[in-house]
């Protein structure tokens, strides 16, 4: 090897570090970028260099040369006051960092804008990440799914839009409802209403549809419903509106704890007892079910753990590995005092 020294004050290059070791400039950037396509006495050469001269390989150049950036982005396309609000999204990204923290992958959060998604959508197809997560998908918007054509992307809880197969990591929202409408019934619950979700999103949809099937099975009427947005005030409001059609209900299944609470509120005003005149069932075992008054009948789904999923599957999506299509979360029951 021939003796190159840097010029005093210039950084090390490349070509400095091939003519040290002896071998070309492209066998250098193999070396550093961890191909399997050189001698070990070559590697044992270049790294000999690299530390003499002290070389910091150029990580943007490596990202532009690969297009690999170790990085993904959890997408979340909600307002920040809704974002702040829902503890749903403090557990995911938990279980989501948690998982990467012991992968070589950093976390960009992007709360994605109402007003303006396109800034999200331009940032994820520049380049800028491996992948991509997406939390809470409504049915006007379909450029996630349809980026999922050029782009690894898993998405928490089925998308509504079409645009080929996606990976989704979610519950099975029909039976998480049906579980709680069923443990209505079970207690002796005869005229049960809900308060659905939102009707753009496939949970609204799903968990509706999860307390018709338990009251159809039961021989029971389901006309008592309103829809609203998996919010507190969004669920005071439906079940303001419950209560001003007049009918009787001695049930109620909210499709999420904070709608529930709510509800809680508004039936609380009321002089109407919970569980003495109204028995509450719910979804998310979260503050809200655990602290409302009384604490809430409820089905647990697992949003740290369903978090920690949705990283590991498109980890693996990223390195070329196989992944079911749809992984189902487990859920549970949690009795409490509301029934």
């Amino acid at each position: 090897m021939t003796s190159l020294q840097p010029i005093s004050g210039a950084a090390p290059t490349l070509e400095m570090v091939a003519a040290l070791a002896g071998v070309s400039r492209s066998t250098v950037s193999r070396v550093v970028n961890s191909s399997p396509k050189v001698t070990p006495e070559v590697v044992e050469a270049v790294n000999a260099a690299i530390v003499t001269l002290g070389y910091v390989p150029n990580r943007a150049a490596r990202t532009l040369a690969s297009r690999k950036t170790d990085s993904i982005a959890l997408v979340i396309p909600e307002n920040t006051a809704k974002f702040f609000a829902d503890p749903y999204f403090a557990s995911v990204i938990q279980g989501v960092a948690t998982y990467l923290s012991k992968t070589e992958y950093t976390l960009t959060l992007l709360i994605a804008s109402e007003t303006d998604p396109r800034k999200t959508r331009r940032y994820l197809s520049g380049g800028n990440v491996d992948g991509a997560l997406v939390l809470s998908h409504h049915s006007d918007d379909h450029s996630y799914v349809e980026l999922g054509k050029t782009l690894p992307i898993v998405f928490g809880g089925r998308p509504m839009s079409e645009g080929g197969p996606s990976h989704v990591v979610d519950v099975d929202n029909v039976a998480a409802a049906s579980t709680a409408v069923q443990y209505l019934i079970d207690h002796g619950k005869k005229r049960i209403a809900t308060i659905a979700g939102p009707q753009d999103m496939a949970a609204g949809l799903d968990r509706l549809e999860g307390w018709r099937r338990s009251l159809a099975a039961a021989g029971l009427p389901a006309t008592l419903f309103e829809a609203a947005d998996f919010t507190p005030a969004g669920g005071a409001s439906a079940m303001q509106r419950i209560l001003d059609t007049g009918e009787p209900f001695d049930g109620l299944f909210a499709a999420s704890a904070q709608m529930a609470s709510g509800a809680l509120a508004v039936l609380r005003e009321h002089g109407i007892d919970v569980p003495g005149h109204v028995g509450i069932t719910t979804i998310d075992n979260d503050y809200y079910a655990k602290n409302a008054t009384p604490p809430l009948t409820t089905v647990d789904q697992p949003s740290v753990r369903q978090g920690a999923t949705m990283a590991e599957v498109l980890v693996r999506i990223i390195r070329g590995e196989h992944v079911d299509m749809l992984t189902i979360m487990p859920t549970e029951l949690i009795e409490r005092s509301s029934v």
